[in-house]
């Protein structure tokens, strides 16, 4: 099953809680939460105050992309702040697997990131532990990217690391310069969780939800 997780950091944050509503009432599946600190990447987003206060708008599960350095000090505060699903990358921990076990034990599901220029095979001794894996499509933190087609070999990857591995395949969310133009051929292959920013805040939000929700449809699973 594929879900859609729209990315508010291309939201209008004028009309945020608004524009949360319309996300939900069109059938997104979750809301991605792009966390960057300024230090693992150039760019500052926004914080937990900002999560504590739209978790208040919406029901649907946050999954929390933290681009931050060294994010196992964060754990617990995106826990209490509303996070249902928290990422980190895997170039940013020290203790890779230490991370992973800690944000499980606090009930949340736990994702790492991988950015283009890291290798899946950095995952084999966690593939077992983790419930999805995030593959930037774009170098994080820097605007204007167009998608790295290179990336689509990554998916594929990942399913037979885990198999040789011998576990089950986590879900495989894809990020970066995704738009209804690019969907079908990110899904074929074997991307089953998507984020979307522009793609769906930019002009009419329930139409754009509609048409990834529409590619969905038209692609099966892999």
């Amino acid at each position: 099953m594929y879900q859609l997780s729209p990315s508010i950091l291309s939201a209008d944050f004028a009309i945020l809680g608004e524009q949360l509503k319309k996300v939900e009432e069109a059938g997104a599946d979750m809301i991605h939460i792009d966390v960057m600190d300024g230090q693992f990447v150039p760019r500052i987003s926004y914080g937990m105050p900002v999560i504590e206060s739209i978790r208040k708008v919406t029901a649907l599960p946050f999954d929390v992309h933290l681009m931050v350095a060294e994010p196992f000090r964060f754990i617990e505060d995106f826990r209490e702040c509303g996070a249902d699903m928290l990422t980190v990358h895997a170039e940013a921990c020290t203790h890779l697997h230490s991370a992973i076990t800690k944000i499980k034990r606090l009930g949340m599901r736990a994702g790492v990131a991988l950015n283009p220029a890291t290798p899946v095979e950095f995952l084999r001794h966690v593939i077992g532990e983790v419930d999805m894996v995030l593959i930037m499509t774009v170098n994080p933190g820097f605007g204007g990217q167009k998608f790295i087609n290179e990336m689509l070999k990554k998916p594929k990857r990942v399913m037979e690391l885990a198999g040789e591995e011998g576990y089950p395949c986590p879900d495989i969310q894809v990020d970066g310069g995704i738009t209804l133009s690019n969907i079908r051929e990110v899904l074929a292959a074997g991307a089953n969780n998507i984020v979307a920013g522009t793609s769906v805040f930019s002009g009419d939000i329930r139409a754009n939800i509609a048409g990834f929700q529409e590619a969905f449809s038209q692609v099966s699973p892999a």
